[in-house]
Parts: C-alpha cells; structure tokens; sequence
C-alpha cells in the first residue's frame, strides 16, 4: 500500500528565499500527523510530519494517491518559505506505507479510513492486538470480537472495510500513477470489483462509459500511458460513443452522420479515414446504429433507437383499440361533476372530458392557471363513480406528491409504478407484467424523455387508456427526446390545448407574468403592491446581484413571508458556471444560510462540503436506493466513524457512504433544467447579460412557474428582454416524430 509519484504542479508557494532550482534535493522522513489538507482530484497534499530532528510538526506539501495519518511517510524535495505558511518542505517524490509504530498503527486506523473504526476502537484494536493487529484483521477476524464492543455485524464490516480499502487503494496508485483523478476509485471498484484494475488495462476507454466523473480525455491519458496506439480503432471507437453519448447529455436521440464525423474528428485528431473504418466496425457489430430519417443520415446508440420505436408501436397499439370504459351519458355525468366540484367546468374543458371518455390516448397540455388540475379532477370524478381503476403517476416526487394534493388520489413517480429493480434499472412492469388498472394519467409530461416513456407504454394493458398532461412551452426532458412536443405535434391522436386562464388565476401576477413571458412580452416589472407574489429587483451589474440575492434569501423573504430560508426558498439558476451560475451560489449560500460550526461533524468529497441541515439535491438515479435524478433532501446527520451521511428525502431517510458522496450536489441553488416538475413555495431567479447564450423564453417560463407563493427577479432588465424575446429552442435530434407519423 504505497505509492511513489511525482507530485503535479499545484500552483506550488512562492518562495521568498533562496531555493534555486539548482539546489540538491533534500529527503525528509517521519510519520503523519494530521492530514491538513487532501484534494482527491490531483492527489494534492498538505501533512504535518512528525520528524525525530525536528521539535515541532513540519508541514509537507505534494501528491501521492491517498493518505492517512499514522502512515509513514517519505519525502524527497526542498525546503521553501511561504509567504503566508512560513517553512514548508515542498516534495517532488512522497512514498507512503502502512505504520508499524504502535502510536502510527493507532492514527492509521482511527483516522476513519475504515469503516466502522473511530478513534475508540483503534485504541481498544491496539492496546489488544498490538502490531499484529492488521493481520489479525486481515487473516483472523474473527479474533475482533474479543474486543469490547464489537460483535460479529461490526467485526463483518471491519474485514469487508479493510479489503475494500485495500483494492481501492490500489486502483488509486494505479490511476494517479497515469495522471488521472483518484476521487472515483470506489466507484471504479463497486463497478468492476476486484479485477477492476486488470479490466481497465484492457479497455480503458470502459472508464469513460461507466464511470460517472471520467470522461474521454481522461480514459484516453491512461490509454495512452498503457500504449494504446494514437491512431487505434479501439481509440476511435470509443471517440465515436463519447461524441454520441455527450449528445444524449445534452437531448438528442442521435447525431447526423456528418456531425458525429466532424466531432469526432475534434476530438480524436487523427486521420478521417480511422474514424470512417472504426465507424464501420462499430455498426458491423451493431453497437452503433445507422438510420435514414427524413433524408437525414443518423447515428444512434441503439436503446435508444428501440425506445423511439417502441414509443411509435404502443402508440399506433393504443390507438387502434376502444375505451373500455362502462356506458356513460357523458352530458348527465358532466353536470353531475360539475355539481360535485361545485364550480362549472369552461367549454374547452367539457369538451376534453367527451374527448378523453370517447378515446384512449390524449393530450391535455396549458399553461399555469388554465384548469389542467380541474379537468384530471373531474374526468377522475367520473370514471371513478362507474368503479373504472385508475393510476396517476408522475416523473419526480415532488410533482406526484403535487398531483395527489391537487386530485385527493394517490400518485406516484413514474419509477415507482413501474416497479423499477434495484441495481439493474429495469423495471418489473413491462408487456409480460402490466400494470392493473383501467388508466393511467401521466402529469409533467414534458418531462418525461424518450427511455422512460418507452418503459411507460409497455406497461400498458391491452384494455387501458393514458392521458398525457403537461405543458408543451416548458423546457423538455433532460433526457432525450422531445416526447410530449412529438406527440402533440404529429397530429395522429386527440390534444387539449387550455388558454383561458381562470379569473381566479389572473389574480397571481406569477401567473399572468409566466403568459404574458410566452406570448413574448415582458410582465408587469413596477413596483409589486404589498403581498404581490411576484416581484423584480432591477440591478446594474452580475456583481450587484448577488449581495442582494444573499440578502432576500437570508432575511427579507423569511421576514415578510415567513418563509424557511433553505427548505422553502429555492435559488434557480440559467447555468452552472460564473459568478451566477450554481456552483458559486450554492457555495456563497451555504455559506450564509449554513455556516459551519465547530461542535459538529461534516465531509468534503467531490468539491462540495457537506454539514447538518445542508440542502442537497440527487444528481444520478440510484435503484438500490430508490432515489432519483432531481430528487431534494436535507442532510440529517454524519457519522466519520460509520463513514455515512443521512439524507431526509421526505418521507424517508436515506444512508449514504462517503465514497458515493459524488451522487449528492448542493441544492440551495439549482439550475432551472434540475427544477423541471417541481414547485417551490418562493423561487429566487437571478438574470443577468453574462448567460446570454442561455437566456431563452421557455428557460423563464419555466423558472417563474416553479414558484407558488412568491417569485423573486433579481438583475438586469435586458436580461430579461433578451430571453422574453429568444423564442429559438434547441433543435433535438431524434426520429421519433417521423415514426409516430408513420404509425397512420
């Protein structure tokens, strides 16, 4: 368990006085104090050292792979005094190794890089086993339960810890010994298990496919070290999937040809005729596929091909076939509804209820305040009264919990009503097991990418109808695919558009600002009347801001609204990067709303801080856990010793170990994509010229109809106009569209 590298250059001190770079390198040895400081990136350090010819703790700065006090520690380098440090040695070379003190053993083992020893039992392991106690735990575990305090669950997670560590560890030194980020060495060992180093020497390019975090130019640099010739077929293979899957990041199903070449090309820097014979390997053997679409050469990765064509089938399927509804006197049943609602449905909505009763697919979609919640809630009324079985679902949490609220029936995620299979992602509803109802109503539609829906309809009975709801002029799916805009815009089945917006709504300027923003112009921006719920703070500059977002968030919003500032208030965001972009928010408002505090425990993985009360939100889906993509908690607790932190996802807590830490971001600020399906009880949306490239009317639109209570603008009024006036919308790439007008 050691490692000898060279240290990269991580902006090292400046000297101040005499160390020229031709002075002999000096060697230091002793044993780790204190780890002051780690980045699990570039492996860069900073360690107090206990050296014998020295009477105080000397600071070391360099990199290795991983470190933990106790270890001994090698160092070969030069003294240097840093201006603001003072004297520090400053390694080229560090070699760690497992302590063979007592007092080392002791550090090492209660440092927290064992799951399941603290500080209190890496005394009681010592003072039992002494020096022998790594091969106790290694080749004799079952001694352990001599211990006082451990029994077997605990002497279990002991040995399971201690292997683990031990193979990732290994995949550390071998990672850092090619240049390349040692932070998702447990995510590289849960993947491929202990032959993962072997495994990654055969294909290192798997690293850019299945390890979140590791992209190409990452598995390409170890590919390189490994020898993997520049101009390699397996190199340009893997160039090609790259290209198409950061395309599916951003939306599309596919990529024309010439553009997936011309990426390509980009990225790998090598002949045009590599890349043209590895193109043809790769759909040889089918992991590509190659698809004229509307006079379009396309590439697709090939779910999601059979996901687009699936979609088409279940779709012609559901549409060749009958409601199997009960007779019903529809004009009896619609005053008979609107008695029971106690209010009159408008005519575009009675006429959807005849709509929705005489076929089994529709598409009811409108903007905020138009009915869509009254029209599900009547047409639920109905059809429950002549004992049809229905099911609501839709794509996230928040929004099925909102759905339930808003009809008084249960409603459930997408995910969950398909029964999804932990580990695998695959779900348990499918044509050979479909769901059992009589309807499925599928709220936040736009939503819902091309993969999901595809799981969706094949879960669909023969005798069942869907109603799709959603609103169209909302940004689309993160995922692939334009599904709901596809299936309005193909024409092949009945859709509901609602306009009319309630009188009771044009009371909400959220409201009446969210449609005056889609018809291309700029709401109501005068000074808001006292309890308006919608408010813009105009501001000069990006610089002026942020202060006063801090500001709204920390005092004014909680004060007037009386509103918890970090479970209630949500910062919404264009972009992730610059001074408004997520990253810096999240880290100025954790700073503000959540400051650490000295009494408690807290954990830095992946570049971000984590501490109790922390917002987080889910940033991958994980099956195991039942926890999805844009899903939002609150840290509940840590524990160093267990190595775990709690997350309260209403209504239920989930553990996570710190090494999967990398699914977790901070959620105080998100960007408006991450917010699609939720709502928020005050939304905070800073907007400023410097996200030009983002500012785009569906972008607002969406972001001030993630607010019920209150919306908050705070920035540059061209800004707005800007984006008000932007109606352009990425083009996605995809044939779903052509396959569902194909299916008449």
């Amino acid at each position: 368990m050691s490692g000898i590298q060279p240290a990269p250059n991580p902006s090292p001190p400046q000297p101040i006085d005499g160390n020229a770079p031709s002075k002999p390198a000096e060697s230091l040895s002793g044993l780790i104090e204190r780890v002051t400081f780690f980045n699990e990136e570039n492996g860069f350090a900073v360690l107090k050292l206990k050296v014998k010819s020295h009477r105080d703790l000397v600071t070391v700065i360099g990199a290795l792979p991983s470190v933990s006090p106790g270890e001994w520690l090698h160092a070969e380098g030069r003294w240097i005094r840093d201006r603001e440090h003072g004297l520090q040695f400053k390694a080229e070379i560090l070699t760690s190794t497992p302590p063979t003190t007592l007092e080392g053993i002791e550090k090492y083992l209660g440092s927290g890089m064992v799951r399941g020893i603290g500080p209190v039992y890496a005394r009681k392991l010592v003072e039992h086993f002494g020096e022998s106690v790594f091969e106790i735990i290694e080749n004799a575990s079952a001694r352990l339960q001599q211990v006082e305090g451990i029994g077997p669950k605990r002497r279990s997670q002991i040995k399971a810890a201690w292997a683990e560590q031990k193979v990732v560890r290994a995949i550390m030194i071998f990672l850092h010994s090619h240049g390349v980020s040692t932070s998702r060495a447990v995510r590289i060992y849960k993947t491929y298990g202990e032959d993962a180093i072997e495994k990654v020497r055969a294909n290192p390019y798997i690293l850019a496919r299945d390890i979140t975090g590791i992209g190409f130019k990452s598995a390409d640099q170890i590919a390189q070290k490994l020898g993997v010739p520049f101009d390699s077929l397996l190199r340009a293979a893997a160039g090609l999937d790259h290209v198409l899957l950061e395309a599916t990041n951003a939306g599309h199903c596919a990529l024309p040809l010439a553009q997936l070449l011309e990426g390509a090309g980009k990225l790998l820097l090598v002949d045009d005729a590599v890349i043209a014979q590895a193109l043809d390997r790769t759909l040889a053997g089918r992991n590509l596929l190659r698809e004229s679409i509307d006079g379009t050469d396309l590439i697709f990765l090939p779910a999601l091909q059979r996901a687009e064509t699936g979609i088409a089938l279940h779709v012609k399927r559901l549409l060749a076939g009958n409601v199997s509804y009960p007779p019903i006197d529809v004009e009896r049943a619609l005053a008979w509804c609107q008695d029971k609602l106690g209010n009159p449905l408008a005519a575009a909505q009675q006429e959807a209820v005849r709509l929705a009763l005489r076929h089994r697919l529709l598409v009811i979609t409108g903007g905020p305040g138009v009915g869509k919640t009254t029209l599900v809630r009547a047409l639920l009324l109905i059809l429950r009264a002549k004992g049809v079985e229905c099911l609501l679902c839709a794509p996230t949490g928040r929004a099925a919990k909102r759905l339930s609220e808003a009809t008084g029936q249960p409603a459930r995620t997408i995910h969950r009503l398909l029964e999804v299979k932990a580990g695998t992602g695959g779900f348990l509803r499918n044509e050979s097991n479909p769901l059992e109802t009589d309807l499925v109503v599928v709220d936040e539609c736009s939503m819902v990418d091309v993969s999901l829906m595809h799981h969706l309809l094949r879960a669909v009975p023969a005798r069942a109808s869907v109603i799709f709801v959603g609103d169209v002029d909302q940004l689309p799916s993160v995922g692939p695919g334009n599904v709901l805009r596809d299936l309005i815009e193909s024409n092949i089945l009945p859709v509901v558009r609602l306009t009319e917006v309630f009188r009771q709504a044009t009371q909400s300027r959220i409201i009446t600002g969210a449609h005056a923003i889609n018809h291309g112009q700029l709401p109501d921006l005068r000074a808001a009347p006292e309890g308006s719920d919608f408010h813009f703070i105009d501001r000069a500059t990006p610089e002026a801001v942020v202060p006063t977002l801090l500001e709204i968030v920390r005092d004014r919003i909680p004060r007037r609204f009386g509103l918890d500032p970090i479970r209630d208030i949500q910062v919404l965001s264009p972009m992730h990067r610059g001074s408004l972009g997520v990253r810096e928010l999240n880290l100025r408002l954790q700073e503000t709303l959540n400051p650490p505090r000295p009494d408690e425990p807290h954990v830095d993985r992946f570049g971000w801080r984590f501490a109790p009360r922390d917002k987080v939100i889910q940033v991958e889906n994980d099956y195991d856990k039942e926890v999805f993509n844009g899903d939002i908690g609150l840290v509940r607790s840590i524990d160093p010793i267990e190595q775990e932190l709690v997350v309260r996802f209403d209504p239920r807590d989930v553990t996570y170990r710190f090494s999967e830490l990398d699914e977790l971001a901070l959620a105080y600020a998100i960007t408006i994509h991450k917010a699609q399906g939720s709502e928020f009880p005050a939304v905070v949306i800073p907007l400023a010229m410097q996200q030009y490239l983002l500012l785009q009317r569906n972008l607002v639109y969406t972001g001030i109809t993630r607010g019920r209570k209150l919306v908050v603008l705070i920035g540059q009024r061209q800004a707005l106009a800007t984006a008000v006036r932007n109606h352009r919308t990425d083009r996605r790439f995809s044939g779903l569209l052509a396959r569902l007008k194909a299916t008449t």
